[in-house]
């Protein structure tokens, strides 16, 4: 009986920590979110989906829910698998390449500098993308900055793998979208 009521109690604890560690991570992204766009409400959410498996939740933030391509906006991607870094850098420039961006000298430095940026993820995680007014894209993981680009091409490019008219996840765009009117 003892090991019962310990096990019972381990598992109290470990619901009340599971509870208190999203709500915790809820209340950075939204203050996050909340330093950078103005009155920043949902635009729309949807999952990605690869060969049926879930990857991540993507959500748009814009001011007033009401997103219109001009910055600032937030994406935070909620990750439902492990992946590395480097692979989600790899499949970002591979994703701004199938947009029919052709600098490949461009696309490489980016890819360097998403590399140092991204960390790996693991399966409940969240990246928060946000391109800034002044053309700055910044992303947060844990509440943390872990790293900005200053090329306002780069976060045009970078955010049209979900946003833009030549995305490979058209679904995945017009739920994100599903709120701006477009």
């Amino acid at each position: 009986m003892f090991k019962k009521i310990n096990l019972f109690a381990v598992l109290i604890v470990l619901c009340i920590y599971s509870f208190s560690a999203k709500d915790v991570r809820a209340e950075d992204v939204a203050a996050t979110i909340g330093r950078h766009v103005p009155q920043a409400a949902v635009t729309g959410s949807g999952e990605y989906r690869y060969f049926l498996m879930s990857i991540y939740q993507a959500t748009l933030y814009a001011p007033d829910g009401d997103w219109s391509g001009e910055s600032p906006f937030a994406l935070v991607l909620h990750y439902h698998r492990n992946l590395k870094g480097e692979r989600i850098a790899k499949a970002s420039v591979d994703q701004i390449r199938k947009q029919g961006y052709t600098d490949e000298v461009r696309l490489a430095a980016w890819y360097n500098q998403m590399a140092g940026i991204f960390p790996d993820v693991a399966e409940g995680d969240e990246i928060v993308g946000i391109l800034k007014q002044n053309g700055e894209t910044v992303f947060y993981h844990a509440g943390q900055q872990i790293g900005h680009v200053r090329d306002h091409e780069f976060g045009q490019r970078f955010f049209d793998i979900w946003l833009g008219h030549q995305t490979t996840a058209p679904h995945l765009r017009r739920q994100l979208l599903a709120g701006s009117g477009e």
